[in-house]
């Protein structure tokens, strides 16, 4: 099958990729072309595991194209998946320019049928705007023909985004042409064969069911940093808690981890998003806006032990950083907490130097030359000269650390872990002050 895919970040490039890597041609768009030519030179502009070599096994193979045309991608495929952004405006609605542009286009030169997907994440009622934007498009070429628009949302973890397409636990498609139900079906036949994971609905049920799912996650999220926050007062520990009420099969274990906020392109957009979504709907989402809020206090957590410890003036400090990206496995800063401790520990007088295994280019690109903020090229040489060492992502490498040279090599012996990666009463072994999110 002939697919085109409009978008090569995250969700375009990994959903063009993964249909290829099972025998279908497929072409992406992007009219960035640096990234383009970042792609057809054997680069692929993000970071996710094992994506480069699928990108380039496939290329080689002749079964993904990219190109900055839009004519040629309209014509390309039968199937056109709109994998644009959907940044958020101001007041927290998702913006949708991107998206109907990618359906002007589509409208302007398509010249046979086309299911239009609508694979990024989007408002309810978006495809009832994609299907507009065509349909004006083609009654200005005086044409008429016919196409369909599918809600497919992405269930995709960044970090594990490869995994997710091709072992997906579930499959939604939201639309009530049938035609369009059989094309999605062959699409994903390669990816459900085990056992049938697509769920049918229509397209205002299937636009819900994404911001539904990642609202939902996040609420899990900010209920356990809450609970934390109440253990660190009761003397209490919230990862005897966590396993406490995980073992209840209807609560179950994924997304009990307490830290130091959740961040990336996803949770804080999607939540906003809903949020405006029900406003607009006058309907008050008390619980979500409890969360959001939940999650903005939680990202200021480290810094406000940091400065119990320290005080509020940190002029001549200096703070190693293990972590810049917003989870492990990703280079993506976008809403990371590491952005709210470096930029409060800069405003109370304190330097930074950080370490991250993916992520530092991207911090570069957003800090750029700020003298407060230094790179290493180990974790262990950032804390050279350091006061404390701070945790805000919990890579792997993070896991099993040296405590004694830690010890050595900082100023004060102390950690704030963000994360809780370690056990409080080994690390006080060592002889280390211990600040984590709920540890006993």
């Amino acid at each position: 099958m002939k697919i085109t895919v409009i978008g090569t970040g995250y969700v375009g490039l990994v959903t063009g990729t993964c249909l290829a890597e099972v025998g279908n041609d497929v072409l992406c768009l992007d009219l960035d072309q640096s990234k383009i030519d970042t792609l057809n030179s054997g680069g692929i502009p993000i970071h996710e595991p094992g994506l480069l070599e699928m990108v380039q096994r496939n290329v080689a193979a002749g079964r993904l194209h990219f190109t900055t045309s839009i004519e040629e991608s309209v014509a390309f495929g039968t199937i056109q998946f709109i994998a644009v952004g959907t940044p958020p405006d101001e007041d927290g609605s998702a913006d949708l320019q991107y998206v109907t542009a990618a359906a002007r286009n589509i409208g302007r030169y398509m010249t046979e049928y086309k299911v239009i997907v609508d694979k990024s994440t989007v408002p309810v009622g978006t495809a009832d705007k994609v299907s507009a934007a065509v349909t004006e498009e083609l009654v200005i070429r005086d044409a008429v023909i016919p196409f369909a628009v599918v809600s497919n949302p992405e269930f995709l973890k960044e970090g594990a985004a490869v995994e997710d397409f091709m072992r997906p636990d579930r499959i939604v498609i939201g639309t009530e042409d049938a035609r369009a139900i059989t094309l999605m079906r062959d699409i994903y036949a390669q990816f459900n064969r085990n056992h049938d994971r697509i769920v049918t609905m229509d397209v205002r049920s299937a636009e819900l069911t994404k911001y539904a799912a990642n609202a939902m996650l996040a609420t899990r999220i900010s209920f356990m940093n809450e609970l934390a926050m109440l253990a660190d007062k009761l003397g209490a520990d919230i990862e005897q808690v966590r396993l406490g009420i995980g073992a209840d099969p209807r609560i179950g274990f994924h997304f009990l981890y307490p830290g130091c906020g959740y961040g990336g392109s996803c949770f804080p957009k999607d939540v906003q998003a809903l949020i405006k979504t029900a406003d607009e709907n006058a309907v008050n989402l008390k619980v979500l806006r409890a969360v959001e809020d939940a999650n903005e206090a939680q990202k200021r957590v480290l810094l406000d032990k940091i400065t119990a410890r320290f005080g509020t003036d940190l002029r001549g400090k200096n703070f190693a950083l293990w972590g810049l990206s917003f989870k492990p496995n990703t280079d993506d800063m976008r809403a990371a907490s590491s952005r709210v401790l470096i930029e409060g520990l800069w405003a109370l007088g304190a330097t930074v130097t950080a370490y991250d295994p993916v992520a530092m280019q991207e911090s570069k690109r957003i800090y750029g030359a700020d003298v407060r903020l230094i790179y290493t090229e180990s974790p262990m040489s950032a804390l050279k000269e350091a006061d404390a060492l701070a945790i805000v992502t919990e890579w792997k490498e993070f896991r099993v650390p040296n405590f004694a040279a830690i010890k050595a090599a900082l100023k004060t012996p102390a950690i704030f872990d963000g994360r809780n990666l370690y056990i409080p009463s080994h690390v006080h072994e060592h002889g280390i002050e211990y600040y984590a999110i709920g540890r006993r």
